[in-house]
């Protein structure tokens, strides 16, 4: 029996940031699976410039002599090629969608949620109001522009609050404001990333935790929650910082700080069942398809606040949830496994 071949979507059109998060996590994949026979791995690169290639492995030397091709025909070779699976490992918002619809244009199926549901969650403010339609507690926001910003325009929403660009990642451009001389700078901060900036209510601790669901064969599955070390005083949100860094070679790289500061909530705990009930309805609200990650902060009362959702998985081990996933006794082997042949199967 041939090995299905798996391609890797790699890179970003956009910019060198979600490009290197990107290989980051192919290459975590791609390891994982060395001297595994049942599958074949192979990447397909698309660069900032806007210029794709199909390197060998993702090592600078080999993305340097790999032949280079416009998007019109680096199309035309990936719908040439005999394909199993693909999988989607981009993060900017034109490779969750553009990209990650050319799986989709040529029917070549494919690991992951799909470009609209992609869309619709990486826009917090659309995500969180639907998500609110399906009864899911979100926090009081409002939506600020970068025009509406410097007319002076400001908030209505009592302090504190988390102010956050309405389309990035990892806590890039995100700020608590306490007090209202620091808004302008918070704002102007979340503006760097998006026209759109939203200002929430900030959720007072209690505790802050994800829940992973995933889909498989005998139906979707609620994993364990993980856990994130938050403190009213110390560290009333998470930043960037605790999310990427940089190493002493600048490589990207997720902080040793992270294995501490996060953990797997006992099944036991009270906490579970109402965040993954929460976690359920947000599931189906938006669409998802395979898996998906919603945040949420917990406040003293025990009630779940809705932050974002997060429909991502590398398949790397240290996905989250693939960490979630091993932590519920499912090896990142067969839940990959499952996941090709659920694209196989167009489920």
């Amino acid at each position: 029996m041939h090995p299905r071949h798996i391609l890797q979507l790699v890179g970003s059109p956009t910019d060198n940031f979600h490009c290197e998060l990107s290989e980051m996590y192919a290459l975590d994949c791609a390891n994982a699976f060395l001297g595994n026979e049942v599958y074949r791995f192979s990447f397909a690169h698309v660069s900032p410039n806007g210029t794709w290639c199909f390197p060998e492995s993702l090592s600078s030397s080999d993305k340097d002599v790999a032949k280079k091709y416009a998007t019109a025909d680096a199309i035309a070779l990936i719908a040439s090629m005999v394909i199993d699976c693909g999988l989607p490992q981009l993060f900017c918002l034109r490779g969750m969608t553009e990209c990650r619809a050319i799986f989709k244009i040529l029917g070549i199926p494919f690991i992951g949620n799909n470009p609209l549901q992609m869309d619709l969650s990486a826009n917090k403010a659309l995500a969180r109001d639907v998500v609110s339609a399906s009864g899911v507690n979100v926090p009081d926001g409002e939506i600020l522009t970068k025009a509406a910003s410097l007319s002076g325009a400001t908030p209505t929403i009592s302090y504190p609050v988390v102010v956050k660009p309405v389309g990035a990642d990892n806590s890039q451009g995100v700020s608590l404001v306490t007090e209202p001389g620091h808004l302008t700078a918070a704002i102007a901060n979340a503006h760097a990333y998006h026209d759109q900036a939203l200002i929430e209510q900030y959720i007072a601790l209690g505790r802050e935790v994800r829940c992973g669901i995933v889909q498989t064969e005998d139906g979707l599955v609620c994993l364990p929650l993980e856990e994130y070390a938050v403190d009213a005083n110390k560290r009333p949100i998470r930043l960037h910082s605790d999310k990427l860094v940089r190493d002493s070679n600048k490589k990207m790289e997720l902080p040793e700080s992270s294995l501490e500061l996060t953990w797997i909530v006992n099944q036991e705990d009270p906490i579970t069942q109402v965040v993954q009930s929460a976690a359920l309805r947000c599931y189906a609200a938006l669409g998802c398809r395979h898996y998906g990650l919603f945040d949420f902060r917990v406040d003293p009362n025990g009630v779940p606040w809705f932050l974002e959702a997060g429909l991502y998985c590398s398949f790397s081990p240290r996905s989250v949830i693939i960490k979630m996933c091993e932590a519920d006794g499912i090896s990142l082997q067969n839940y990959f496994a499952q996941c090709v042949q659920l694209a196989i199967d167009g489920d």
